[in-house]
């Protein structure tokens, strides 16, 4: 079985510090690494709400933790319904709150999730593939000037005009089915600089806008914060700059909270040789006044 290391782990216990009567949200349970820890901690009476999206993810997750038993409640749903969630549980004053956002290595190497130029499979994407559209769907059927802004907004290309009218030219002969497919399509239009692959971007905006992340980050950030008691935490990973932009501004704006990390926290140099994911992870902390 995949093997999931939970990013920036000792730094995310440092700034939560889940002690034994606390009430935990894991708004990106995953398959329960940060989770486990958490609860670990929290034992005897502190209890943690889990959400995930993905049913694969929370799946994994459920075995992770089933030692647990009540003392932790996995939901499937997006963590921009966090709030509604917990009001149902009785997480009303928590002590702590986590978002690791973004996708999971266990994505990126399952081929037919479609997250990956480097592996073959359908051009897919979603974190939940029971609905909305597919990235395959985005490209083959949004306007030029469509995945233009979405290319130049989300995946921050240069190339975001030139690499959408090609795409829409091209899809005239034949439609984009695979992962591999497109990523060869940009890679011929757009000249290779350094280890970086040229569809890497546009990979980037297709994820990002088939899930709607960052809008579910900015509709969630202020629900997320009523759910804090006096003194709780929020912590926050992002892996790009367009997230942590996000959660910075936030963090420094809402009247009701205090930043704790006055920088974004990275991984030690032990966790980077373990851990290659960590290296654009970026851990963001603020305390409720």
């Amino acid at each position: 079985m995949y093997q999931h290391i939970p990013v920036l782990l000792n730094e995310v216990m440092t700034h939560l510090d889940p002690k034994p009567n606390h009430l935990l949200i894991d708004g990106t349970v995953g398959q329960g690494g940060h989770a486990k820890a958490f609860l670990q901690r929290a034992l005897p009476d502190g209890r943690l709400l889990g959400i995930d999206r993905d049913p694969s993810n929370l799946a994994i997750a459920h075995e992770h933790l089933a030692s647990f038993g009540d003392n932790v409640i996995l939901v499937q749903d997006t963590y921009a319904n966090a709030k509604a969630h917990a009001y149902a549980h009785g997480f009303t004053s928590v002590h702590a709150i986590l978002l690791d956002i973004g996708f999971s290595s266990l994505h990126v190497d399952d081929p037919s999730r479609g997250f990956s130029f480097s592996l073959e499979g359908p051009l897919d994407m979603r974190y939940d593939r029971s609905g909305g559209l597919t990235a395959g769907e985005m490209v083959n059927t949004w306007s030029e000037d469509e995945l233009a802004k979405m290319f130049r907004v989300y995946g921050e290309e240069r190339n975001a005009r030139f690499i959408a009218e090609k795409i829409v030219e091209q899809r005239g002969n034949e439609p984009f089915v695979t992962t591999k497919q497109l990523a060869a399509f940009i890679e011929a239009l757009i000249p290779r600089r350094g280890k970086t692959h040229p569809a890497t971007k546009v990979f980037q905006a297709l994820r990002i806008s088939v899930n709607d992340e960052l809008g579910e980050l900015e509709r969630a950030l202020p629900e997320l914060i009523e759910l804090l008691a006096p003194g709780g935490r929020i912590a926050i990973i992002s892996f790009h700059s367009l997230e942590d932009r996000i959660v910075k501004q936030f963090f420094k704006e809402h009247p009701v909270l205090t930043v704790v990390t006055k920088r974004p926290v990275t991984g030690s140099r032990e966790e980077l040789r373990a851990n290659p994911r960590a290296r654009s992870a970026k851990l963001r902390v603020a305390q409720h006044n």
